[in-house]
């Protein structure tokens, strides 16, 4: 007779690291008014909400794209940020 492990599978962490890193660069948007006008903060937030409301939809389904999400607004953020320094002058 074959024994099973009682054992529970290990946690993955990845959903936790991806949904940790989100409100990191909720403060970084936000801190974006510091130098970017008030509508491209407006427009940073509103792609952070639909940005967590995705990984809300995937915690369970995709656990591992979750700090991709993460890395992928935190490279939005500085690259809005980087191109209008340089193209439109926001300092």
């Amino acid at each position: 007779m074959a024994r099973r492990s009682s054992a529970a599978p290990a946690a993955d962490p990845w959903p936790w690291i991806g949904m940790a890193a989100m409100p990191c660069v909720l403060f970084l948007y936000g801190a974006s008014a510091l130098v970017a006008p008030w509508w491209v903060v407006a427009l940073l937030v509103v792609v952070w909400v639909v940005l967590f409301v995705q990984c809300c939809r995937w915690w369970s389904s995709h656990p591992r794209r979750l700090p991709w999400v993460a890395a992928a607004a935190t490279l939005a953020w500085f690259v809005t940020l980087v191109a209008g320094a340089a193209l439109l002058g926001w300092s």
